[in-house]
């Protein structure tokens, strides 16, 4: 079983700041993702802005969402000092 994501925080150019349940935190960089299907979506960055935690994941308003496993396993996880 992957962490929970529980907090999330959209950064400049479609990059997610993301905390997980296990105290890692990294980031997530979308912009791969925005030509793809749903992702369009949030292509527009004030509506990419507008991403948030729901469950274990993260979500945005216009009903994109992320499996937990992808945002874990493609997130760049932060090294602790």
């Amino acid at each position: 079983m992957y962490p929970s994501v529980i907090a999330v925080a959209p950064q400049d150019d479609y990059i997610l700041d993301i905390t997980f349940n296990n105290g890692e935190s990294g980031t997530l960089d979308m912009k791969p993702y925005l030509s793809f299907g749903i992702f369009s979506r949030i292509k527009d960055y004030t509506s990419f802005e507008k991403v948030s935690v729901s469950f274990d994941t993260v979500e945005w308003e216009s009903g994109v969402d992320l499996d937990p496993e992808f945002v874990y396993a493609k997130c760049e996880k932060r090294t602790a000092n």
